[in-house]
């Protein structure tokens, strides 16, 4: 949980929307009920599930400001919510792996995210395409075209592209207040820069955001990042200039990653964030950072059928259990196996030996044990093969040997 005044203004209005607020405790209603009042959120709700893990991150780092070394890094595993529509890569809960770097605004610390995606991403055998922009960029444009006061409602409609299509992006840029004439330059700034190089698309931009201080300051911090991560090649990495990012504490590079040929949305996503410790007391603490999106990227593993076969991790072998003696006896041989890393598991019911021995097959365990009273009185084991159905009785002593090969 954090509270509510911590989470909220950070993610857009989209983000707003979907935040999961607390209730406060007991009945929170009972003052306005015999009110008339309108009753605010404010008044009965003032904590609420965290909407992504750098917001809390920076609280963190404010709080512990004066026992932390910086540049500080941290990466952070764990679960965010979102009160969202559940669909197909759209949860209510979902893990996020974060890497984040703060207490440095070099650009090397973007370099080093861009290898760290690279790096995971071919681990993980996923081919995925990492989309670079700048907030500066994106700001330049909007300064360019008129809408440098509306830069937020800009970035809004611009990071809708993918979803509902330029024409749709442009009905909503004129209901802002831009004019014809600069949505007419807008469509021309994206097409020529859609499916162009990284160099053919850093030399128009410099000449379009010419008059625009901020722009330039954008490209040469692209170029920069590009001239040192670009030989990469893990990954596809190229700039897209409609990449906005709804999230409105980004204010230099923006991160996102797709996985190519998967109809799913951004696997990884990220960027710098100059002042968001700011809102927590602690001004001028620049920060950059990614999040992998855990439960997504576990998505395209099972649609592309990546994920390794687990049978070595699986149980080694299973004792069958032929009554309240054997399972007594076998409970403590299972034990000796497992302190020697040796997963053993004993059946836990007394039923006939044939569905003990599907239950084997169905799990994929290579090798059953039978234990009898001959087999107690003379502490050996009857190993049972499953793979080719032959079994041999040995000492116990040996068993573990025999299971380790």
């Amino acid at each position: 949980m954090e509270n509510l005044t911590t989470l909220e203004g950070k993610y857009g209005e989209e983000g707003d929307r979907l935040l999961f607020r607390i209730l406060n405790s007991g009945d929170p209603f009972e003052p306005f009920r015999s009110q008339q009042n309108v009753i605010k959120t404010s008044d009965v709700a003032e904590k609420g599930l965290r909407y992504d893990l750098t917001v809390p991150f920076a609280r963190y780092v404010v709080m512990h400001q004066h026992e932390t070394t910086f540049p500080f890094k941290r990466f952070q595993v764990q679960p965010v919510w979102r009160a969202d529509r559940p669909q197909k890569g759209r949860y209510r809960e979902f893990y996020q792996c974060d890497a984040d770097i703060i207490g440095s605004d070099s650009l090397l610390n973007e370099v080093e995210l861009v290898q760290i995606i690279g790096d995971v991403f071919s681990q993980l055998k996923i081919p995925a395409t990492v989309k670079l922009n700048n907030r500066k960029i994106l700001f330049g444009i909007a300064e360019v075209l008129g809408m440098k006061d509306r830069f937020v409602d800009f970035t809004v409609a611009l990071d809708k592209l993918d979803k509902i299509g330029l024409e749709k992006v442009n009905e909503e840029l004129t209901a802002k207040g831009l004019s014809q004439s600069n949505i007419k330059s807008l469509t021309e700034v994206i097409e020529k820069t859609k499916n162009a190089t990284t160099t053919s698309q850093l030399a128009f931009l410099k000449n379009f955001l010419a008059a625009s201080e901020t722009g330039l300051k954008g490209i040469d911090e692209m170029s920069y990042v590009f001239e040192l991560a670009g030989g990469d090649r893990s990954v596809t990495i190229e700039l897209d200039i409609t990449l906005a990012r709804g999230l409105n504490y980004y204010t230099g590079a923006i991160i996102e990653v797709k996985a190519n040929d998967i109809q799913m949305g951004s696997i990884c996503g990220g960027g710098r964030y100059d002042d968001l410790t700011g809102i927590f007391g602690l001004p001028g603490m620049s920060g950059v950072g990614i999040s992998f999106g855990a439960d997504r990227i576990y998505d395209v593993l099972m649609e592309k059928n990546l994920f390794p076969a687990f049978e070595n991790a699986s149980t080694k072998i299973l004792f069958v259990n032929f009554g309240e003696a054997e399972s007594r006896h076998c409970l403590q041989l299972v034990s000796t196996l497992r302190k020697k890393n040796i997963s053993a598991e004993l059946y836990p019911d007394t039923v006939k030996m044939a569905k003990q021995l599907k239950y084997a097959n169905d799990k994929k365990i290579p090798f059953v044990a039978l234990i009898g009273s001959e087999e107690m009185n003379s502490g050996s084991v009857t190993v049972k093969n499953m793979g080719n159905g032959e079994q041999h009785k040995i000492p116990f002593d040996e068993l573990p040997a025999l299971l380790k090969k």
